[in-house]
């Protein structure tokens, strides 16, 4: 394993150091390829640093295209939307003229040709992410990884870009990035707060089947990873 685990006093530190660490990545993207992608979680953890990565006025945010990890099977009007947070949260101000590239592509359920149509449509992301920031919950759960997901094996196998999944513990549909495709990034990071997810962390870090924590998927990957976190 290849973890960087770094603590913060706070949250609005720890907002600001990963923003300021995603904006690093971003620029070095721009300069080097031209254009710059990212892969954000949802869920409560990342409010704070959305908005302070999107008040960053010394990015080309016209280069940048932004995406989401995974995606509850919710229109983005609802509360319960990523895409609803991401849009509220970072892509104001600066960050505005951003692309937003968003998972679901509308219908009840994330059918085959939903799928397909997501697929599409992120396929034409620039290649590799400039960074992926990951979250998890205190399953183990990251992305859309669930502890019995239907599509769990796949998820962390496949190509993708994108599959759908169902899992006990998900509530909706969900649609979500495969691991494949995540780790194609030059920065991996896990944003984690409270001493809970700590000791969930630490409990993923040890023995024990992939199957029952997710995360342990992503520790086990080899690609280096930065864990971001604050009580």
């Amino acid at each position: 394993m290849s973890i960087d685990r770094r603590s913060f006093a706070d949250k609005p530190t720890l907002a600001k150091e990963l923003a300021e660490a995603i904006a690093d990545r971003i620029r070095n993207a721009i300069a080097e390829r031209g254009e710059a992608a990212i892969a954000v979680s949802g869920g409560s953890t990342p409010g704070k640093f959305f908005a302070a990565l999107g008040k960053m006025r010394d990015i080309d945010w016209t280069k940048v295209a932004v995406t989401l990890v995974d995606e509850r099977w919710v229109d983005e009007t609802s509360d319960r939307s990523n895409a609803l947070l991401v849009n509220e949260k970072m892509l104001q101000g600066p960050a505005a003229v951003a692309r937003f590239f968003p998972l679901y592509s509308g219908g009840d359920e994330p059918n085959a040709a939903q799928v397909a149509k997501t697929n599409a449509l992120v396929s034409t992301l620039p290649k590799p992410f400039a960074a992926v920031i990951l979250g998890m919950g205190n399953d183990g759960h990251t992305a859309s990884f669930f502890p019995g997901g239907d599509t769990l094996d796949e998820a962390l196998k496949a190509q993708g870009p994108t599959l759908a999944i169902h899992a006990p513990g998900a509530g909706e549909p969900r649609i979500t990035f495969t691991l494949p495709r995540l780790l194609e990034t030059d920065g991996l990071y896990l944003h984690i707060e409270g001493d809970e997810k700590a000791a969930v962390l630490d409990k993923a870090l040890g023995d024990g089947p992939i199957e029952d924590m997710p995360i342990r998927a992503v520790l086990r990957s080899g690609a280096p990873l930065a864990v971001y976190w604050c009580p």
